[in-house]
């Protein structure tokens, strides 16, 4: 088959040498604004450069990788739809909820399948830990503990068009939560700090939050998030049921240092960079795109889900801003 790929920044990159390394995948086809972009993937993958998104979809393409701006993202993916062509958009769909459920709309009936890029989906861990969930040996879920800390803060020029923490990092961790649990977010109770980083509160974010969501089944989900964790990147999930436990990321590359007298676990080299604590999910996630694309599977993350993730985001903004519990109907629209 022949993927096209909009944008090739440092994720457009990545998933272009991803995808031409895919059996799947005969041919690229690539754009983006900046022409030196385009140049050095021709080169280097034998790519056809495309002059702009709309040469790229008149090229014979089967389907389109979205790795553009955010700011992009529904114009192209509406256009793909337009043309017939399966989409793989990496997240958020757009920069509010609003844009985001004029896309549903706009997709909903068109026949074309549309993917959203949440990766933790296809994390080795995170579909082991799902499928103990479905299979009921933990029991029922009473605790949920989902964490992503990243090693450095963003730039200022990032954070002044991320829409916020809740946004940008901790809807990975609202995502999973939904997707492992298989539940709803009901309420939120969100909080935050700043500890460093100016232009962070320059820009009325905080850089390290902590968000207490009530899911529909009365399961408690604590979600804890930080632009400073200088030991590494630091991505875990815990789910704590009546019959067991299990964790995704206690592993030897868990950023995490153990003072316990003899302890040598964690013993590996700390996770620094998520590209590599989620290189496999990354190959895997585009390996179901082309599945998508050959029309053997559905869409394993819709515009749908990728717009829940955002209210749920949007509740916790609220929260933070007014310090109170926010339900979700309350960000429903």
């Amino acid at each position: 088959m022949r993927i096209g790929i909009m944008g090739l920044g440092r994720i457009g990159a990545f998933h272009t040498e991803t995808l031409a390394g895919l059996d799947a995948v005969d041919s690229l086809v690539v754009t983006d604004p900046v022409a030196t972009a385009v140049a050095t993937a021709a080169e280097r993958f034998g790519a056809v450069p495309a002059a702009s998104p709309e040469a790229l979809l008149a090229a014979g393409v089967d389907g389109v990788v979205i790795t553009a701006a955010t700011d992009a993202h529904p114009e192209l993916i509406l256009a793909a739809v337009k043309a017939g062509v399966p989409v793989f958009c990496e997240k958020p769909v757009a920069r509010g909820v609003e844009e985001s459920l004029a896309v549903l709309r706009a997709v909903e009936g068109s026949g074309v399948e549309v993917h959203i890029g949440y990766n933790r989906r296809f994390d080795a861990a995170c579909v082991a830990a799902r499928r103990a969930v479905v299979s009921g040996e933990l029991g029922d879920l009473h605790t949920v503990r989902s964490t992503t800390l990243d090693p450095a803060p963003p730039p200022a020029a990032y954070v002044a068009v991320s829409g916020g923490i809740f946004r940008d990092c901790a809807v990975h961790d609202f995502d999973i939560v939904r997707w492992v649990t298989g539940r709803e977010v009901v309420e939120v109770y969100a909080t935050g700090g700043n500890r460093g980083a100016d232009h962070i509160r320059a820009a009325g974010d905080v850089d390290t939050a902590s968000s207490l969501l009530t899911l529909d089944d009365g399961t408690i989900a604590v979600v804890s998030n930080s632009r400073h964790n200088a030991r590494g990147h630091d991505v875990r999930l815990e789910l704590h049921g009546m019959k067991d436990s299990i964790a995704v990321g206690l592993e030897d590359k868990l950023p995490l240092r153990s003072v316990e007298p003899g302890a040598t676990f964690p013993a590996g080299t700390p996770h620094t960079f998520f590209m590599d604590r989620f290189a496999a999910a990354y190959r895997a996630e585009l390996t179901a795109f082309t599945e998508v694309v050959a029309g053997t599977r559905t869409s394993p993350c819709t515009v749908a889900d990728a717009v829940e993730a955002s209210r749920i985001a949007d509740a916790c903004t609220l929260s933070l801003h007014e310090h109170r519990p926010v339900r979700l109907e309350e960000v429903r629209k």
